[in-house]
């Protein structure tokens, strides 16, 4: 192992994932009231033992006017954890959103229940 390479203990890493889920918890669709966990925008999330964030998340829609903004947005809140390493947040429309992929909660914030 490298010197300057740390070895992360468990907690570590639970209290990163504690920290991601937190920011995608309130992270919001700023056409949808609802945070993007709760709508089943996130398809992955991983944190390794180095650290390193892997997000793997789609969209409501392909033609979405904010992606961009909001994608930044989430990769930059990810990368000021304090020490969390690399941070990748990636887009995917395989499978395409559906309402279905919504949690129950958001289902009936949006009165779709």
């Amino acid at each position: 192992m490298a010197e300057n390479q740390k070895k992360h203990t468990e907690e570590e890493r639970q209290e990163i994932i504690r920290q991601v889920m937190y920011i995608l918890q309130n992270t919001y669709d700023p056409e949808i009231p609802v945070d993007i966990y709760s709508l089943g925008l996130i398809y992955e999330m991983d944190v390794d033992e180095n650290l390193n964030v892997k997000i793997l998340m789609t969209l409501t829609a392909p033609n979405c006017p904010v992606a961009d903004d909001l994608l930044m947005g989430i990769y930059e809140q990810l990368a000021g954890i304090k020490n969390v390493g690399t941070v990748d947040v990636n887009l995917t429309f395989d499978p395409p959103w559906t309402q279905d992929m919504m949690t129950e909660e958001a289902k009936l914030e949006l009165g779709l229940l």
